[in-house]
């Protein structure tokens, strides 16, 4: 069983929104950190955005920031990640990721090794 599960990927014309959801099955990241990755085709894995295990210390990759927010319900043990202002080049394979590490202090850098559970991602598109 795949612990986490993403949805809301889809097709969207430049300059539109999407809000891609994350959700555990089968365990507890109650007390984990959680991430977003995004893979386009031909490029390494990149980091997107992650957030504390208590919905505090977003943190964001610079190609992002001010588009992409980051929030969690931990009662709903869900991640999601509001994307804004798409561009073209935002296309890719979205990953949720879960860390063992509960939360970083405000502006550290996340790594995607600090990631031990992965999702199946979801596709992104966007059209120019």
């Amino acid at each position: 069983q795949v612990p986490l599960v993403e949805s809301g990927g889809g097709l969207v014309q430049a300059g539109g929104s999407l809000n891609l959801s994350c959700t555990a099955s089968g365990r507890s990241f109650s007390g984990a950190a959680m991430g977003w990755f995004r893979q386009a085709p031909g490029k390494e894995r990149e980091f997107v955005a992650a957030i504390s295990w208590s919905g505090g210390n977003p943190s964001y990759g610079d190609s992002v920031k001010g588009r992409f927010t980051i929030s969690r319900d931990i009662a709903k043990i869900t991640v999601y990640l509001q994307m804004n202002s798409l561009k073209s080049e935002d296309t890719a394979v979205y990953y949720c990721a879960a860390s063992q590490i509960p939360q970083k202090k405000y502006g550290m850098r996340w790594y995607e090794t600090d990631f031990t559970s992965w999702g199946q991602g979801t596709q992104v598109t966007v059209s120019s």
